[in-house]
Formats: structure tokens, sequence, C-alpha cells
């Protein structure tokens, strides 16, 4: 049985203009020990998703339609006080800035013993003890000298391994990391990420990983969804995703990436995502997609199967359809991947 299961998820948010469709019809699982690193574009749905996992949607956000499994128990079903024994036990969240997680007047020490002595039910003096071993697992040097500090004593990359070390004072069996290291420079974000890497491999938690960045992506993710305007436009492997990605989008996705041998300026796709207020009809990337056919405006692709691990929902892959090929510029980027060995070795 899978860890997390994701089954037909719709979530919509009430407000003054209407309703707007944020994710609508979304599937995906997550195994143990595996990372899914979830792309696209911003207001794509990618943290909506995740946020409902969490059950900490905004108060005008509801799960309309769906299921959102953990090991087996429907959690849309689940009472308040239930979420609330869940999170931080079962399902734990790495939010994106570390100093809106963190609270200021309070030293770093508690806040990590704050979900172990809830969640674990054990002494202040045991919770203590597993803080000291926690700030020790993420890598914060003079661990009991850091216990009595508090957040703004830390840099930006320490205070991630504090909220990294929070989310896994409970030992959860589903970790989400919302865009982790996006305000981090180079440096201290590949530190993070081999940090994240190593814990995992250590603890077998599974991690869902959020992000616009397919660089971080091909460092650590096992599978790869792509989200375009609350749905998944396409899911595989990292390798199949960057080595024989079949939507559009996709291929959008990887051309805007830099590149040491591209020539000019940095490709963008054209256009913008569309008002989820009304859902376009038929795929919602076709007035930006060059490849669009008639079909695309008019009815929503299914998913087509490329691989046992690989499905894309695009007309393109229909038998009938006009056989097309990705833009020069991802030809040439899946080339440097595999000259270079691999970005994903």
């Amino acid at each position: 049985m899978a860890l997390l299961e994701v089954k037909d998820l719709h979530i919509s948010f009430k407000t003054n203009a209407g309703e707007v469709h944020a994710v609508r019809g979304v599937n995906f699982e997550l195994n143990k020990g595996e990372t899914l690193a979830i792309v696209g574009e911003s207001g794509s749905g990618k943290s909506v998703a995740t946020r409902a996992i969490m059950g900490i949607l905004a108060s005008n956000g509801y799960v309309k339609h769906g299921e959102i499994l953990v090991e087996g128990k429907d959690i849309t079903k689940f009472s308040k006080t239930e979420l609330e024994d869940m999170r931080g036990g079962e399902i734990a969240m790495i939010f994106q800035d570390p100093m809106t997680s963190l609270n200021p007047t309070m030293k770093i020490g508690k806040q990590i013993m704050e979900g172990i002595i809830k969640h674990q039910k054990v002494s202040k003096e045991e919770a203590k003890v597993k803080a000291i071993e926690l700030l020790t697992l993420v890598g914060i040097t003079d661990p009991e000298l850091r216990f009595e500090q508090y957040p703004h004593q830390f840099s930006g990359g320490m205070r991630q391994r504090i909220v990294i070390a929070i989310a896994l004072g409970c030992n959860p069996k589903v970790l989400i990391a919302d865009e982790p290291t996006t305000a981090l420079d180079v440096t201290i974000q590949a530190q993070i990420l081999e940090l994240m890497k190593d814990i995992q491999k250590k603890t077998g938690v599974g991690v869902i990983f959020i992000t616009h960045d397919l660089g971080v992506v091909a460092n650590v993710a096992d599978r790869v969804a792509v989200m375009y305007a609350g749905r998944l436009v396409e899911i595989g492997t990292s390798n199949e995703v960057f080595y024989n990605s079949q939507h559009p989008y996709t291929w959008g996705l990887l051309a805007s990436m830099p590149s040491m041998d591209a020539e000019g300026e940095l490709f963008s796709i054209p256009g913008t995502p569309p008002n989820l207020l009304f859902p376009p009809k038929g795929d919602a990337f076709a007035p930006r997609n060059q490849w669009a056919l008639q079909l695309d405006f008019e009815q929503q692709p299914p998913m087509f199967q490329v691989s046992s691990t690989h499905f894309a929902a695009t007309w393109l892959l229909h038998p009938a359809a006009p056989k097309v090929q990705p833009p020069a510029i991802v030809v040439r980027l899946r080339e440097s991947f595999s000259s270079e060995g691999g970005v994903l070795d």
C-alpha cells in the first residue's frame, strides 16, 4: 500500500468574485522512501493540493470532491481533532520561509520540543534530548548552546535546518517540502538538498517536494508530477520527464531552464495561465501551445500512457494526431544531459 494516495482531488475557494477552481481532478501517490516532485508555475495548484493533505487550507477553501488516503485512511473525512493529531505525527511540512514558520519570541529548543511532547507523550527532559539529537541530525553545531537561542540568532540556512528538525520531530511518514530552498543562495541550497536526501536514507520518509526549479528536481526527485491550471499534465520518473517528456507545457518548462549552451535571451512560455474563476473548456494550456489542435480547445485530453510509469495529458499522444518534435532547445538540453552522463545520475 502507498503511504499517500490522492484520488480525483478537486479544491475550490469561495471569493467575492465567485468560485475559484484551484485544483481540478488531481491523482498521484507517494511510496515509502520516495521523493515526488510537483512542479509548475505559480498558481498551478501545487501548494494548495499539499495544504489540503495537511488539512490547513485557508478558511474559504474546501475539498469539493475526491479522497486523500494516508495509509488507507481518508483524511478528508477527519474531524478537526483528528487532523491535529495527524499533523506533525504522520505528516509534516517544511514551509518556504522559515522566519514566518518560527516564533521569533520563543527559543528554538522549545519550538522543537512542542511537537515531540504533543505527539509522542514524553517528558520535557526526554523531549529536550530528542530535540538536541535532531539539531545534530540537521547539522547544527553546538546543539546544546543553540537550543537556548532565538531564531534571529541564526542565518537563513540554519533557520531552514531548524524548520526541518521541527518537521522531523515526531518521525513523520510523509514530509511535504514547499519550496524550502527558494530564499537561499545556491551554496546553502545545495547543502539543504543534500541534508534532506541524507535524512530520507536514514528514516525512509516519503517526501513531496514542491518547486518551480527543474534544476532542483534533477537533484532530488525519483518521480516528477507537472501541474498546470490545477491539473496534472504529466507524471513519470525523473528520467522520463527530463529525457522523454511528452506534454508541450513540460517542454516549455525545460526550455526555460538556464543553460551554459543557451544563446541569446532565455526562453519563456508565451501568454499567461488562465483565470480559474472560469476554467477554460478543453486543454487549459491550448492558448499558449504552438502545437495545439482544434480538439484541444474543445475537449480536455485524458491521461495517455507512455510507459508503465509515464503518463501525459495531451492530444498529441492520440494515434490520429500529427507527429511533432519538441523544440530544438529541449532536444539540445537532452543531448547535453546525456553527454554529461545524465543530470539525474
